[in-house]
């Protein structure tokens, strides 16, 4: 997984070091040469002045209150909690010039893109790379690959973590999940917890909704799943499959039927029994398609879900980011589930729509089963991209 990506990377960082390079290496100036008979009446001069001073005697020692004691060491500029010990404040090291920066930045660039990860996010960790690394000093004899390297493992780790800003018309309201966990969320929120699952058909939605389920079936949670896609009486006996396989209660209606009415009636029936999560899911359609959007707004209309997980087929590159853009605008996306990672995809999904929508990864599909269901993080993707090099 994410193959494509890191065989760009690992082609730039082999660029990077086999190019040359020219060092800028600074140097301590010379001292300037003082005239010999000027330099030979300030040493006597000096030695003069330490014959004839008397020795002064040493100051009583005065106790020191405590406050007082304290204030020198508060006054001390505090020290990092890790140095990084491939750059240097001396005098000797040698600096990455704006110009080789810019070239470098312009050839990850174009790595990035052609790993399906979209320009404001490219945009993005370019801005942060050029940050940790401009008019910084390293240690001669160290490798620019290799902590080049380390200011990309940060900058994606930025990317995919860091809250992004967004216009106010960008999404229907700011992401209610708070990472990194899921299964915290699940337990510390009000029960039933209402999560409603949007898409477009094709990318493996109710597929994820049984895998889902069957995580939270062995964290101990009781289920209830909705069938919400009565647009079409293939997806309720499909999801009617998932339930008899796990065991949970499916509330489904006939097709055609209101599917915000199916949604408040399995989340009637959670309240009821007191289950603890409702899964809630919808007809797969696509952004093009006004009346099916608007249906869909209606259904978190009325079933206010906890969560609006989105789920996106990473195959799809940057498809798959505008699919979830629209998504955002109409229903607001809380979180993300991208499905297929193990078929190769390139990558750049996981960046683009964490960074096109604000709403953070939690799992990615990695097949058919239900066991086949990975908890995201940045770590986890930064591991798999450069864990045995870029």
């Amino acid at each position: 997984m994410f193959n494509s990506l890191k065989e760009k990377l690992n082609a730039l960082r082999q660029k990077i070091s086999s190019s040359p390079e020219k060092e800028e290496v600074e140097k301590a100036p010379p001292p300037p040469k003082e005239e010999p008979r000027k330099a030979f009446k300030k040493a006597k001069a000096a030695a003069k002045a330490a014959a004839t001073e008397a020795p002064k005697p040493e100051p009583k020692a005065v106790e020191t209150q405590p406050e007082m004691a304290a204030l020198p060491r508060a006054l001390e500029r505090p020290k990092k909690e890790k140095e990084d010990d491939r750059f240097t404040d001396s005098i000797f090291g040698k600096k990455l010039s704006e110009s080789r920066l810019d070239e470098i930045l312009d050839e990850l660039e174009m790595a990035l893109l052609e790993s399906d990860v979209a320009l404001p996010a490219v945009e993005a960790i370019k801005k942060r790379v050029k940050q940790d690394l401009l008019d910084r000093k390293v240690k001669l004899g160290t490798d620019i690959s290799d902590f080049i390297e380390e200011a990309l493992k940060e900058a994606i780790t930025a990317v995919l973590a860091e809250p992004v800003e967004l216009p106010a018309k960008a999404r229907r309201h700011p992401s209610r999940f708070n990472p990194p966990f899921f299964n915290e969320f699940v337990d510390k929120h009000e029960k039933p917890v209402v999560l409603m699952f949007v898409g477009i058909n094709g990318t493996g939605k109710t597929t994820t909704i049984a895998k889902i389920g069957h995580l939270l079936l062995k964290q101990g949670y009781s289920i209830v799943i909705g069938a919400g896609d009565t647009f079409r009486a293939g997806a309720i006996q499909q999801l009617e499959k998932h339930a008899d396989k796990l065991g949970v209660k499916l509330i489904k209606h006939e097709a055609g039927s209101d599917p915000a009415s199916v949604a408040f009636d399995a989340i009637e029936h959670a309240r009821a029994r007191k289950r603890d999560v409702v899964l809630v899911d919808t007809a797969g359609r696509m952004q093009t398609d006004t009346g099916l959007m608007e249906e869909m707004s209606k259904i978190e209309r009325v079933a206010q879900p906890s969560l609006v997980i989105y789920v996106g087929d990473a195959l799809a590159g940057n498809d798959a980011v505008n699919e979830a853009m629209s998504f955002n605008r109409a229903v607001g996306i809380d979180a993300v589930v991208l499905t297929k990672v193990d078929a190769d995809a390139k990558g750049g999904a996981a960046l683009s729509i964490r960074y096109s929508t604000g709403a953070p990864v939690i799992f990615v599909g990695t097949g058919q089963e239900y066991k086949d269901l990975e908890a995201f993080s940045p770590g986890w993707m930064v591991e798999r991209i450069f864990g045995s090099g870029v």
